[in-house]
């Protein structure tokens, strides 16, 4: 396993994170442990939680995937082992939808303060190494939103807020580190001058989407990554799935995302599926599977801190860890590169 430093921290995150949304809600705690287990016996050594989890959100099931994790740690004393990340809901445009997290969740010093101190009772611990605002208060794009519509009254809570309410909880121990989830360029640098102006806590990580099918990230948020020490948690690597290869030609096996939760239709587009069958080729041709090739791709990116990989089996999980162990080479970069110009980001 290879091991990057968490921005400017003194933190080594293992290059593959262990994504957790599937836990308590497709998978139950034992088969959750079993993928720590596991994860851990390879070197795995980053937890990515949050405490909306599992997906999709539901009241019912509503902080389950802390829960999970927190048993682990009762179970295995492991918690100095791992570097954790969790983090706290942004404000949701169907206010009804949400009632169940606060009254609805907002990114303000109340509503933060409630949502660490969940967390962490949920989690069986007394700190998370790396707190994270999950997505913006304010009106932008993000989830896969094209284009940008300025709506400054959808402001809402201030970053400043969020951001200070954020370093009260890093001065008292509760939090090592923060971070940003489904951020724009401007939403970084915001959180960036304002630490800097105001000496508040410094961004050391940007978790967005990344992989082949969608690679926005590279135009504008790449370059900050690395100029800023804030590299990328790259979530979503294999594209809910289709990256594996296993829903091309229309297939829909049983019991998969797609099948489950009509609700991700991100990548569901003739564009996507041309360039995932283009892809398929160019692994078949190198002798990998499109799974390996996809995360291999995640991981050897410049900007990448950690890419988060998620499984519901322990056949795909052994799979996705392997392949940060690959190297792909120069042909099979440069043929990517091919596809890519011919679909460009055909997901957003």
């Amino acid at each position: 396993m290879q091991y990057k430093k968490l921005g400017h921290t003194n933190l080594d995150v293992s290059l593959i994170g262990l994504g957790t949304m599937t836990w308590g809600q497709q998978n139950n705690v034992e088969e959750a442990c079993e993928q720590m287990d596991y994860a851990v016996s390879r070197g795995v050594n980053f937890f990515d939680v949050a405490e909306m989890y599992p997906v999709p959100p539901s009241a019912e099931t509503q902080g389950s995937t802390e829960s999970c994790i927190g048993e682990w740690f009762n179970r295995t004393g492991k918690r100095s082992d791992i570097i954790l990340a969790t983090k706290v809901t942004g404000r949701a445009d169907k206010a009804a939808d949400w009632k169940h997290l606060r009254g609805g969740p907002r990114l303000s010093r109340d509503h933060i303060r409630r949502a660490i101190e969940g967390s962490l009772e949920r989690l069986q611990t007394d700190y998370v190494d790396l707190y994270q605002v999950h997505w913006p208060e304010r009106a932008t794009n993000y989830f896969g939103q094209r284009g940008y519509r300025h709506n400054p009254k959808g402001d809402g809570i201030a970053i400043e807020e969020t951001l200070d309410a954020l370093s009260e909880l890093v001065a008292e121990g509760l939090v090592k580190h923060v971070g940003v989830s489904n951020e724009t360029p401007w939403g970084v640098m915001e959180y960036l001058r304002l630490a800097r102006e105001r000496d508040m806590a410094k961004v050391v990580s940007i978790q967005n989407v990344y992989n082949l099918l969608s690679r926005q990230f590279e135009t504008g948020l790449a370059e900050m990554a690395i100029r800023e020490d804030a590299g990328l948690l790259a979530y979503s690597p294999l594209a809910f799935g289709i990256l594996s290869g296993k829903y091309i030609g229309g297939k829909m096996p049983a019991g998969s995302r797609m099948e489950l939760f009509t609700r991700f239709s991100r990548y569901d587009n003739p564009q996507a599926t041309a360039a995932t069958e283009a892809y398929q080729a160019i692994a078949e041709k190198h002798g990998y599977s499109l799974t390996q090739m996809s995360l291999a791709f995640v991981c050897q990116q410049p900007f990448v801190t950690s890419c988060l990989i998620g499984a519901t089996t322990m056949e795909q999980l052994k799979e996705n860890i392997d392949a940060g162990d690959l190297t792909l080479s120069d042909e099979v970069m440069s043929e990517i590169r091919a596809i890519h110009n011919q679909y460009p980001d055909p997901a957003p």
